[in-house]
Parts: C-alpha cells; structure tokens; sequence
C-alpha cells in the first residue's frame, strides 16, 4: 500500500544528504569533542563547522549558537536560564501568550508555582496575537516575554519583529520559540531584536534529539545542567556529535532552498491542496486564514466529525496527517491553540493539520486531495450530528 506522510510539523525523516554528513561521526571519527588529541579534535572541527552553518540560519554569530537535545530543552534553557541567574522574586512577571507550545507553557506554569505572575496574551480569530497587547501587559517587574515565531498547529506567523522592538524599548528580555520556524520562512534574530530564540533538527530534516538556542551576545544563562565546561559553560555534557553535523548539514540545505525559492513552491503546493480539499467538501475551513502562514502547513476543519476518527481512517488508507501537537496526541481536551482562537469545542476536535516537507510531492498532494473528501463524506454518513444538521437545513 502506498504511503504519504504529511505531518511534518511533527517531525521530518533525516534527508539523505543530512545522513550522509553524519554518518563518518558514528564509527570512524568517534573522539569526545572536548579532548585535545587528534580523535577528539577532528570531532571538535566537526561540530564547530556545524555552529557556523546554524549561525548563518539564524543570521547571529557562531558563538551565540548553544547546542541542546532539541526544542523543549531549548526552550527551557532559555526560560529558566535568563530567569535563575538571581533576577527572578515571588511576585516578578513573565508574559507569553495563549498558543504557545507546552514547552513554553509548562515552564510558566512551573514559574507560576514559585510565585511568579505571568500574563498570556490572547490571540485574535486568525490565531494572531496583537503586539499592543503585549505593550499593555508589560509591567515594572515584568522580566521576560516569550512568545512563539510561528505556530505549530496552524502556521500562523506572529509579529515577532515587533514585539521584539516593543521588548527593547521596555528593556526586558525576549524569547522567541522558533522551532516551527526554522528552514521555513528566513530568520533574522537582529531584525527580530530577541535575546533568545530556540530551533530544533528534526521539524526541518535533521535527525531527533538535537537543537540549539540562539543567546544574544551579553546575556548571562544559568545552566540546567551542572558538569563540565561545555558549550561555553551554559551546556554541560558531551556533545551529540553525530545530531550537531546533522543539525548543521540541514541549515545549509534550508540556506540553498531559501536561495532556489523552494519555499514558494512549498507554499503553492500547500495552497494547491488546501483548494481542491475546500472545493470539494462542504462544511470545511481554514484555521488562521488570512493571516502569514509559513509555507507547509494548512489546519482545516470538517464540521460534523471528529478529527481522530478521520486520521484514523486516512491513516488506512496510507495518508499520514494530525489533528494537531504530536506531544498532544490522544488529549481529551480540544486544541488548546484552536480554542484560543474561539472555536467551538466541537468545531476544533473537527479539525486537522496538513504538513508538507521536503519530501513531499505533487503527487503525494494528489493522493490526499483525493483520499479526503471521499474519507470526510464516509463518516459523515456515519454521524448523528450531520444526519441532523442536513434535516434542519
């Protein structure tokens, strides 16, 4: 049976070319980056020429670039790292907003539990937040605003340059959670003006379980971790020297798709699937239309079913897709993201997420154009809920 995966945003296969580079790390060049002998120096050059490429992703300097396990460390690193260093009291302020990953909002959670106050922006019905909002919440003690690049549910590209100027105005620092960014749209961390930003390897090609956090020139991290000097100090433990060349090998390919406009192609496909789905099922759309998106992923609702049940039944028929966060799979709750935005309940459980990757083809957007509508009119047959709308109408 043929296969399709469209659920990139959960996690992308490693390109060949991304295996190719780190494949010499796992046998042959298998010295500890931190030892000073020929074998632990060859492994050191590896993951240093690798900084340089993460650097050049993110437009700062190598020495900015700290190598992690992923995002969720990432984003942890950043947040607690800026917080701990003695600046943070009972009663100090934190603002993120609505939509963030778990990441992001279980780390103010835990901040809450110590006592600190934070405040969480809301997000208009396009899944945009308003940078005057984050202006009005800002407080004397207000010490750090961290709010997401883009969504992972449904795309939508947040006024992060922005925030970032209305953060340095405020003297405060900011945090940007770029890991649904990365690869996708180009990234700038001086236009955008934050102090921090996370990305992880494999949301754009690059093997799980390595990421990196950009930390502006100047800005003190407490570290997580205590051991070694590593990472200059703000990292301990060895390095994943394998995930680092393969994180770094995938920067470069991201820089040259950039470069060849695969990004508009990506976009044009993304469109082109999001069109033939609307134009053929009744009852659907989008999640965050009319706001920027980045160029791979569409959210679109299907009244009258649940979401699950419809990945489920593509999911036999060989198209991967979600209703939304991998990490929330199987949630009772609805989309968190999606109720942000003020859909019903019922309407965001209806909901899923297309994500395309690099290893997406125009046939692979045929097979699901095609498999859709036919599977959304199967269990809508099937439901109560639709066998009653189409009575009262």
């Amino acid at each position: 049976m043929r296969r399709v995966y469209l659920d990139n945003n959960a996690s992308t296969p490693v390109l060949p070319e991304v295996l190719e580079a780190m494949r010499p790390y796992y046998a042959d060049h298998f010295g500890n980056a931190s030892s000073i002998h020929h074998h632990g120096q060859e492994t050191r050059a590896a993951v240093e020429r690798a900084r340089e490429s993460v650097a050049k992703l993110l437009g700062c300097r190598p020495a900015e670039v700290v190598f992690t396990s992923g995002g969720t460390e990432a984003d942890n690193l950043a947040i607690f790292g800026v917080l701990n260093q003695g600046l943070l009291r009972p009663g100090d302020h934190v603002i993120s907003s609505t939509i963030e990953h778990h990441a992001v909002l279980n780390s103010c959670k835990q901040l809450q539990e110590r006592g600190v106050e934070v405040t969480y922006v809301p997000v208009d019905g396009r899944c945009l937040i308003n940078p005057d909002d984050v202006r009005r919440a800002l407080r004397s003690n207000t010490k750090l605003v961290t709010i997401m690049m883009a969504n992972n549910e449904t795309g939508v590209l947040q006024p992060v340059d922005e925030i970032g100027r209305i953060c340095a105005e405020a003297d405060v620092f900011f945090h940007s959670d770029a890991v649904q960014a990365a690869s996708k749209v180009p990234i700038r961390v001086k236009e955008i003006g934050c102090d921090l930003l996370s990305i992880s390897g494999h949301k754009f090609h690059a093997p799980q379980g390595v990421g990196a956090v950009y930390v502006r020139k100047g800005t003190i991290l407490e570290p997580l971790f205590y051991g070694g000097s590593h990472e200059r100090s703000r990292r301990a433990g060895t390095e994943n020297v394998p995930g680092i060349v393969g994180l770094g090998k995938a920067a470069e390919l991201a820089l040259k798709a950039f470069e060849h406009g695969e990004d508009g192609e990506m976009a044009a496909q993304r469109d082109r699937l999001q069109s033939v789905v609307l134009g053929s099922v009744e009852s659907a759309g989008v999640n965050g239309d009319g706001a920027p998106r980045v160029p791979n992923t569409t959210n679109i609702y299907f009244d009258y079913i649940e979401g699950e049940a419809l990945v489920i039944a593509l999911d036999l028929k060989g198209l991967a897709v979600s209703t939304g966060a991998a990490c929330s799979s199987g949630a009772i709750e609805p989309s968190h993201v999606l109720t942000a935005m003020g859909l019903r309940p019922d309407r965001a459980r209806a909901s899923l997420r297309f994500s395309l990757g690099k290893q997406n083809t125009a046939d692979d957007v045929d097979f699901a154009t095609q498999l859709v509508p036919a599977s959304v009119d199967r269990l809508r047959e099937l439901s109560p809920l639709y066998n009653k709308a189409a009575v009262n109408t």
